[in-house]
């Protein structure tokens, strides 16, 4: 997907009143570009003669794209100004705004746009940091990349595959006006480099990540990480110590130092209990929800992908109802996710991988607003499953709690894919 480009769109505003003149009333003014003709003069000298004869008031002078001048001028002077020999016509002045900034769907379905923290102009930036564990973040201009470590190839912790860089612009990606907008605007991310072009790393290099998190916790500030990448174990209960588990041991330590840790559920339509992190009770356990129009209620066509809205993805692990990981289990938009990209790009992609972020941002968001900054990790997590329970049935979709389905896992069994993440209470 190519850069999104700068647009605008322009009003026409007139009867703008200014204060009163003698006793004749308020005098009625418009605003105008007023555009000369070539030999004219000196636009600056022509727009003074031009005051004075008309009694208007000068704004802008242009010189170079064109030969003129904004001003105010009186409605009841405005035909003979056009009727000026030196002038080429009035163009009518109006507001612009930048719209070529895009509320990702995602953002938009879970009430992002609701945050206290949306400015336009990026004055608005959530000063938590993040981490995330990741083929990298970045360097890409709507994102703050604060510092990051590569425990995979190369040197560098830039994102040479595209996906952390997607992630963290779910995350954080700034308000102000250009590409994309985050969950949490301008969060300071660090690139925490475990995974290598091709999207691939192993148990140790993603240990590395989770390790340098926690050593850097106190320096960097990192109170949450996000991790949308899984393999294939299971939860010992015992934070790894039954099983020989030191991926569990390593989050169970970094968790009990402050952070919270927000992870993938993965992307085989099964239970999520085989991979991990996702097991891991120590986690917040994202889920994915099939959303094309960034409103509740169902019924839009799909747009990157043949799923159906407001629904679990068709792809989403999920948990088993009454099971022991259903209390950390939470769920988040993940399909046709517009996001920042590598090269300073963007790209729509879809995964249990996109919905995580929308929750990782949520907590960032939370801890910046003061709701989650004095909880522990596990109560954090408790928090936004219970703020994403308290909302009524119509926010949520097919597949969650209150529209249960029984078919497509065990006999039996219901699948729970959780409640949606909601940000907008903060």
């Amino acid at each position: 997907m190519r850069p999104l480009r700068l647009a605008v769109v322009a009003v026409v505003v007139l009867g703008i009143a200014l204060p009163a003149r003698g006793m004749a009333g308020p005098v009625r003014t418009a605003k105008y570009i007023v555009v000369l003709k070539q030999g004219a003069g000196s636009p600056a000298v022509v727009a003074a003669d031009q005051a004075r004869r008309y009694g208007l008031s000068v704004g802008y002078v242009y010189r170079a794209a064109l030969r003129g001048y904004s001003a105010s001028i009186p409605t009841d002077r405005v035909a003979q100004l056009r009727a000026d020999p030196r002038v080429a016509f009035l163009s009518g002045d109006g507001a612009v705004r930048a719209v070529d900034q895009t509320l990702p769907t995602g953002i938009d379905r879970i009430e992002g746009d609701l945050s206290s923290t949306r400015s336009g102009d990026g004055s608005g930036s959530v000063g938590t940091p993040v981490a995330v564990i990741d083929t990298g973040s970045g360097p890409h201009p709507d994102l703050n990349v604060a510092g990051g470590v590569n425990c995979s190839t190369g040197n560098s912790f830039n994102d040479g595959n595209g996906h952390g860089t997607h992630v963290a612009g779910t995350i954080g990606a700034k308000d102000d006006s250009n590409g994309v907008v985050g969950v949490a605007p301008g969060a300071p991310i660090y690139s925490v480099r475990v995974l290598n072009n091709a999207g691939s790393g192993s148990f140790a290099s993603v240990i590395c990540g989770i390790d340098w998190v926690t050593a850097n916790r106190v320096a960097t500030g990192i109170k949450v990480a996000n991790m949308s990448l899984g393999g294939s174990g299971s939860d010992d209960g015992n934070c790894g110590q039954s099983n020989d588990d030191a991926m569990h041991m390593a989050i169970c330590n970094s968790a009990a130092s402050g952070i919270t840790y927000v992870v993938a559920a993965g992307n085989s339509n099964t239970d999520f209990s085989g991979q991990v992190p996702a097991a891991y009770n120590e986690v917040l356990t994202v889920t994915a929800v099939a959303d094309f129009n960034g409103a509740p209620g169902g019924g839009a066509a799909p747009t990157c992908r043949t799923d159906v809205d407001d629904t679990a993805a068709d792809f989403s692990n999920f948990t088993i109802a009454g099971s022991s990981d259903e209390g950390h289990t939470i769920a988040g938009p993940g399909v046709c996710i517009l996001s920042t990209w590598k090269r300073n790009g963007y790209n729509t992609i879809s995964g249990t991988s996109m919905a995580t972020p929308h929750v990782t941002g949520t907590v960032a968001l939370c801890i910046a607003s003061g709701g989650c900054a004095a909880l522990s990790p596990s109560q954090i997590m408790a928090k936004l499953r219970s703020d994403a329970a308290s909302r009524p049935a119509s926010y949520g979709f097919v597949g969650d709690p209150n529209h249960p389905i029984q078919s497509g896992g065990p006999p039996g069994k219901t699948l729970y894919y959780g409640y949606l993440v909601y940000v907008g209470g903060y």
